[in-house]
């Protein structure tokens, strides 16, 4: 549900049974009306789907090696190199759908009764949702079919037309986004509209995708997607000087707007239309979803320091010590160590042991939420609890109430929100679309990449995540081959830094399977997904898998190594289904 402003001129619509291609698209504000069914794409909380990964951004990243699905006891399909071709594909078929409903706004507008500022305005409009879908189809699949105008069934030689080279889509799309960040309204068509700077936010996103994809698999036109990231995000950092100070407040919240650095948000509200289920699958049994090792250690200490150089650092033997003097944004992502008194819903006890309870203060502050022993705020605090506000007695939680168990030792619960209290699957707190989070690390990597990153750079974008996090500023005249030990050596070690900031302020939403998948670094998430040091005489009522069968280490649930990343795996496969129709269609290569 977005914010829609109304007026009068509505009274003068055609009626529904008179409406054609001819008269829909007539009037500014029949084009209004109509442009409201684009908005469903924006929708980052979707109810619909929820057994396909394109409505689950988390369970997407559990693909990569950060999180971990804690029910996929075999390792995900596509890392264990088990994929298959689909005989069908919702992000095909709902993609070309979608594409044709902007596509019929785009042949009609020429003949309707507008001014030429105004048809260039839903010009603009129809292109960004257009180019939105091709977007995800050429991250998916490559080169697709380029269908430039709504076709019917007479329309043979475009429909079942062979796929157009990546070059074409790719620059089809810049040409695209580009034109509805020149021709679309400044202020959109009110307030949470697609306006210009949402065009922008968007071409910051494509054009950094797909000049580092160029760049690290090997194809040519690598810098004018990157400048054409740049140019946007530079605009953008000028008229979102600011963010929400609290990061827990960015997903949590029950209303967004006016909110610093939130470019674009879908309002849900709990009526039957509004809801949303995103914070409910998160405290049920319907996710399971966890930090790896190799996520938790992303973490600063508040030194600015990684786990591996700073004196800050306490360890990760220790529950309770491991948390201390870290980048604050962790408690945020996954509840650090406690143990309370409780018999059931709501109420507990503290155990009298000071070290039980050290992280409660901290919590609080950290998320902003208002302490109260009913746990009524819409914000993080402790202790854990599922959606029916039965209480987790101990984190890690290994053995215990089942919707808030972890596999690794790190639950994930950056979507854990109270705003729905004690309801189940009528969530209404907003989901962001567009965010100043994600555009600052995109401008700061899109500079690196140009040979354009420095001090100043930093300071503009990656030290004001940072700061959220109360992490010291980078110093990028500090960072040597040395400052992380633990570095791909293939990688700059700035540029290392900079896709850690950026793993952390998107963790968990969406982005990191794509963009190991842009940077050419699957062999990263091949790697054994680790979580929490534990010795096993700790559990006694459960067998918890630790690496190498060990009495005592690092958490392994899927036992043994992924085999080799195939090169071909970095494209999915076109549905069968979609070939058989088609067969000018080629699928890509490699699968079989």
């Amino acid at each position: 549900m977005f914010t829609v402003g109304c007026n009068e001129d509505y009274l003068t619509l055609a009626p529904k049974d008179e409406l054609s291609e001819a008269t829909m698209f007539s009037t500014y504000d029949n084009c209004k009306v109509f442009a409201w069914g684009f908005y469903e794409t924006l929708n980052p909380y979707p109810r619909g789907g929820e057994n396909n990964k394109r409505h689950r951004p988390t369970i997407q990243d559990c693909d990569a090696d950060l999180l971990e699905n804690g029910y996929s006891t075999n390792g995900e399909s596509y890392l264990w190199g088990r994929e298959n071709i689909p005989a069908s594909d919702a992000d095909w078929t709902e993609g070309y759908n979608k594409i044709r409903r902007s596509n019929l706004m785009l042949d009609n507008l020429e003949n309707s009764n507008m001014t030429d500022a105004e048809k260039a305005h839903w010009r603009g409009v129809a292109l960004f949702f257009r180019s939105f879908e091709y977007f995800q189809l050429l991250k998916k699949y490559g080169g697709v079919p380029w269908i430039e105008n709504a076709i019917n069934e007479q329309d043979e030689e475009i429909l079942f037309g062979p796929r157009a080279t990546r070059d074409e889509v790719a620059a089809n799309i810049l040409r695209d986004i580009q034109f509805a960040v020149d021709n679309i309204k400044e202020e959109g068509d009110g307030e949470n509209t697609i306006n210009a700077d949402v065009a922008r936010a968007l071409l910051s996103r494509y054009g950094l995708f797909e000049g580092t994809w160029r760049k690290y698999h090997g194809l040519s036109g690598v810098d004018a997607y990157l400048q054409a990231s740049v140019d946007a995000s530079s605009v953008l950092l000028q008229n979102y000087p600011n963010l929400m100070p609290v990061y827990d407040h960015i997903f949590n919240s029950e209303d967004l707007i006016g909110q610093p650095g939130i470019i674009l948000y879908r309002h849900y509200i709990q009526d039957d239309a509004g809801y949303h289920i995103r914070s409910t699958n998160l405290r049920s049994t319907n996710e399971k979803v966890d930090i790896t090792r190799r996520g938790i250690d992303l973490f600063l200490c508040k030194d600015g320091r990684t786990i591996f150089n700073s004196d800050l650092y306490q360890g990760d033997k220790d529950y309770y010590a491991e948390f201390r003097n870290r980048d604050t944004r962790i408690l945020v992502m996954s509840p650090p160590p406690y143990k309370v008194t409780s018999s059931g819903t709501g109420k507990w006890s503290p155990t009298g042991e000071p070290a039980d309870a050290e992280w409660f203060d901290e919590m609080v502050r950290v998320s902003g939420a208002t302490p109260d022993q009913d746990l009524t705020s819409p914000y993080k605090q402790l202790p854990d609890r599922n959606w029916s506000d039965r209480i987790t007695t101990e984190v890690p939680n290994f053995t215990g109430l089942s919707p808030t168990q972890t596999a690794t030792g790190y639950r994930f619960w950056k979507y854990f929100s109270n705003v729905s209290y004690r309801t189940s699957s009528r969530d209404y707190n907003d989901g962001p679309i567009f965010r100043m989070g994600e555009v600052l690390v995109n401008h700061a990597e899109a500079m690196f990449e140009l040979g354009r990153f420095d001090q100043g750079v930093a300071d503009a974008t990656i030290n004001k995540t940072r700061a959220r996090g109360e992490v010291a500023p980078m110093q990028v005249g500090e960072i040597d081959a040395g400052f992380d030990p633990m570095r791909d050596p293939s990688v700059d070690p700035v540029l290392w830094e900079i896709r850690r900031e950026r793993g952390i302020e998107l963790l968990g939403e969406g982005h990191r399977i794509t963009d190991l998948r842009r940077w050419k670094k699957m062999d990263w998430a091949i790697q054994p997904k680790l979580g929490r040091w534990i010795k096993q005489s700790d559990y006694p009522a459960k067998v918890i898998p630790i690496q190498g069968n060990a009495a005592e280490g690092y958490v392994q649930l899927v036992a043994g190594n992924p085999p080799a990343f195939e090169d071909y795996y970095y494209l999915y496969p076109l549905p069968s289904e979609e070939i058989v129709l088609n067969p000018q269609l080629e699928q890509n290569p490699g699968w079989k």
